[in-house]
């Protein structure tokens, strides 16, 4: 699998293309999750759909899915940065819910803080409308790998 990874990592760098590397990821493809690089920034996008529905009386996304999408978004920001050799392994996940997630497009930016060669620490804001009000907050620890010596 670390193979698979670096070699779609660095297919996605030269293409400025993260589809393929979403393909390896079985959740990602569940909910639906898109990346984009705008800048030096990555975007990522959960696109409405009626799958990731939690309360259809508002309707509204299912926490879990957005829990989710951050989850997945700081850990492929993460492995995108640091060239790590595969996806980053989860230590700890806090999230903070500040409004309920529409059924429409919803947006995430992270931004890392590395401590160490072995532990980094990702915060991501995740919105609908604009970046300005976001709909959650939440801040990631992760166990990474060396990258791959060239």
């Amino acid at each position: 699998m670390t193979h698979r990874f670096q070699t779609r990592l660095d297919q996605a760098h030269a293409r400025g293309d993260y589809a393929a590397l979403l393909e390896l990821i079985p959740y990602a493809n569940l909910i639906g999750i898109e990346c984009t690089r705008e800048g030096d920034e990555l975007l990522f996008r959960l696109p409405a759909n009626k799958d990731n529905i939690g309360n259809p009386i508002l309707p509204a996304l299912h926490g879990g899915v957005i829990a989710g999408f951050m989850e997945l978004s700081a850990a492929l920001h993460l492995l995108v940065s640091t060239g790590a050799p595969s996806l980053p392994k989860i230590i700890d996940f806090s999230l903070d819910y500040l409004r309920a997630g529409q059924f429409r497009d919803t947006y995430a930016t992270c931004q890392v803080w590395r401590q160490g060669r072995r532990v980094a620490n990702v915060s991501v804001t995740a919105w609908q409308s604009t970046a300005a009000e976001p709909i959650a907050t939440a801040r990631a620890h992760f166990k990474i790998e060396e990258p791959c010596a060239p």
